[in-house]
């Protein structure tokens, strides 16, 4: 997880670096950067226009160039990236229509009158009528509309004719929806439009006008210093010091989606003649967007990315006094861009690939879940009130600074570019892919193709499925051919209680082949001296026994850590230990001629197998019998895949009693 985390905030680091890259090209290429200033004397009447569109201010009424760039410097300084972004969107509302169509009343009721902090427009067509706005013009309507965020509908009264009588819509109209007070989750107020003229412009004033009526207007001196020093529930507020008639259309819209958190006043000093309280409370220049908080004032416009426009001036504000609901959608996306680092480090077949990415996807969203609920519980308590101001009041310090500023310009540069945010993400993890597989060169597993792991996750699961006992000891399944195996174990009535055990250990048993001494008549001098110096401590000697010195040397080594007494004991099986040429015999193993499975002696180069007891026995036939279920020594019974302990009397029972 943490190998996901430094991965994740290397690729946020990469394209930081490359939000600068691009800012370099454009300023080689055109000599200019986004925060750059545009004066509206350079640009088109078109241009101009769209401007006014995009910050919600209407035109209707003016006719010449001039005026139209004065609406434009009285509502706020025009940078390049607005200029820029503006065009962009101009292009792209082109023939799009996301207006919702009602089937009736609880539709209705759910969609427009619940919601609580968002706007609506409803054109509503009473029974046998034409609508009150075209098609063209309806679709004007939504593009127009939506940019600020106010989303659209359109109620037939044919669908639910008694609901419209209900509501007293005889005739065809526009509804709007907007909260009434100015408390999170209040009650909303429909509007009804009676404006005799049907132009898109009108109607956008009549909403505006309505939009605006809920943001606190300060007209006079006196009254804005009452109200910059007081001292209210509110902390944070934003000011907008205009000389215009009524605020743009994107700050009314915020002042509705920020209900609650955040106060809009709009100070309208078109009729002042002392500006002494403005110089009082650091207000230089108009038009100025002020950001008041506990901590001091912000002046919005002057760090990168703060155009006048919605979706600026939204992420700076989410930023400065954000919602549990933004945290969660934060920590969402930076789990799932986690998760998604999977497939990328996992090596090894494409399907294995998507299989842990999916589990890893579940996994951590579950537990991001499951992480959330005792936060939320915790921060309903009030004695967490005082924490809760202090984490607010350290975000606002650190999203008041350049680099806060720098982050949110790129946010708004990659969520408006996703195909540039994805194919940057795809090489990232490309390279990931690339050095995990440098790093993991040794690893057979990563050239297994789709089938074989398939083959093999589906043996662990079936293994699973019918003894979950022993799918849970790090076993790998080796199940048998036998298509019918699975059937003939669901027939054992203790299927549940007697464990599987997967036979992938017989091939990691010591087996080595069983070999006759060269010289069968052994020196008798040496065996007399070997003999004697092996006296206990009464001073005799060790009469009949005979010490048998262990080789190291073995065909196959132990992986499973299995392991067996330093010193053998006397054969058990009552061979003839002079015939036998013991140097090759593995350290531990018990001296024995003969296997007791079948009864019968080892023959020269005969392969011989030894079990973790240190018994020992024909290859074959021991494979036969843990291959047959029975894991477990056919002598002492102790388990054939389980290490036994070293046997501390094992030198005791050397001594002769």
């Amino acid at each position: 997880m943490w190998w996901k985390l430094f991965f994740l905030l290397l690729y946020f680091f990469m394209l930081f670096i490359l939000a600068r890259f691009f800012e370099a090209i454009v300023w080689y290429e055109t000599g200019i950067f986004a925060t750059q200033l545009v004066d509206p004397v350079t640009l088109s009447f078109k241009k101009l226009k769209t401007i006014l569109e995009c910050r919600g201010l209407g035109y209707s009424g003016l006719a010449e160039k001039r005026d139209v760039r004065e609406l434009v410097q009285n509502s706020g300084e025009l940078m390049q990236g607005e200029l820029y972004s503006a065009l962009k969107n101009e292009k792209e509302q082109v023939g799009s229509d996301s207006s919702t169509t009602f089937n009736g009343e609880m539709h209705f009721y759910e969609l427009v009158e619940d919601t609580k902090d968002g706007i609506w427009l409803v054109q509503v067509i009473a029974q046998d009528r034409n609508p009150l706005l075209s098609t063209a013009n309806w679709g004007k309507m939504v593009q127009k509309v939506s940019q600020f965020g106010i989303r659209t509908g359109t109620f037939n009264c044919s669908s639910d004719s008694r609901y419209c009588h209900k509501r007293g819509w005889m005739k065809s109209t526009l509804i709007m929806s907007v909260p009434q007070t100015n408390a999170s989750k209040g009650k909303v107020m429909l509007k009804e439009y009676n404006g005799r003229r049907i132009e898109t412009e009108h109607i956008f004033k009549w909403m505006t006008a309505h939009v605006a009526s809920r943001i606190k207007t300060i007209r006079f001196s006196e009254q804005l210093l009452d109200d910059w020093y007081q001292m209210e529930k509110q902390p944070v507020k934003m000011f907008l010091f205009a000389r215009l008639l009524q605020p743009p259309a994107f700050f009314s819209a915020l002042s509705i989606k920020f209900t609650g958190r955040i106060e809009f006043i709009f100070v309208d000093v078109r009729n002042w003649d002392n500006t002494s309280c403005l110089d009082e409370i650091g207000v230089q220049q108009m038009p100025s967007y002020i950001l008041k908080t506990p901590e001091g004032i912000y002046r919005y416009g002057n760090s990168t990315g703060e155009f006048i426009s919605l979706h600026a001036m939204d992420a700076f504000l989410r930023s400065v006094q954000p919602e549990v609901n933004d945290l969660f959608i934060l920590s969402l996306v930076m789990v799932n861009l986690m998760a998604w680092m999977d497939l990328f480090i996992t090596q090894g077949a494409t399907i294995k690939r998507f299989v842990v990415l999916i589990s890893t996807l579940g996994t951590y969203n579950s537990l991001l879940i499951i992480s959330w609920l005792p936060i939320l519980g915790f921060l309903q308590l009030p004695y967490l009130d005082n924490f809760y101001e202090y984490s607010l009041k350290l975000l606002r310090y650190a999203d008041t600074t350049t680099i806060a500023s720098w982050v949110r310009a790129d946010w708004t540069f990659y969520s408006s570019h996703p195909a540039l945010f994805l194919s940057t993400y795809l090489a990232h993890g490309l390279l990931i892919d690339y050095f995990e597989k440098k790093r993991r060169c040794s690893n057979e597993d990563q050239n297994a193709n789709n089938l074989e792991w398939l083959s093999s996750l589906w043996d662990w699961y079936t293994s699973y499925l019918v003894h979950p006992i022993a799918s849970f000891q790090n076993f790998e399944s080796d199940w048998d051919d036998d298509p019918n195996f699975l059937l003939e174990r669901l027939a054992f009535p203790d299927l549940w209680l007697r464990p599987l055990v997967p036979i992938d250990y017989i091939k990691n048993l010591p087996t080595w082949k069983f070999r006759l001494a060269q010289s069968e008549v052994p020196n008798r001098v040496d065996q007399d001296n070997r003999q004697k110096t092996m006296t206990n401590p009464n001073g005799g000697s060790s009469g009949d026994q005979e010490v048998h010195h262990c080789s190291s040397e073995v065909l196959h080594d132990n992986n499973n850590g299995f392991s067996a007494p330093m010193k053998s004991e006397e054969s058990w099986s009552g061979g003839e230990e002079q015939d036998t040429d013991w140097s090759h015999w593995p350290c531990g193993m018990l001296h024995c001629t003969e296997c007791v499975v079948c009864l019968e002696n080892f023959e020269t180069d005969c392969l011989v197998m030894g079990l973790p007891c240190s018994h020992v026995f024909h290859q074959q036939c021991i494979v036969v019998w843990l291959a047959g279920g029975r894991h477990c020594c056919p002598v002492c019974r102790w388990p054939s895949y389980k290490k036994r302990p070293t046997r501390q009397h094992a030198t005791e029972q050397l001594e002769p009693e």
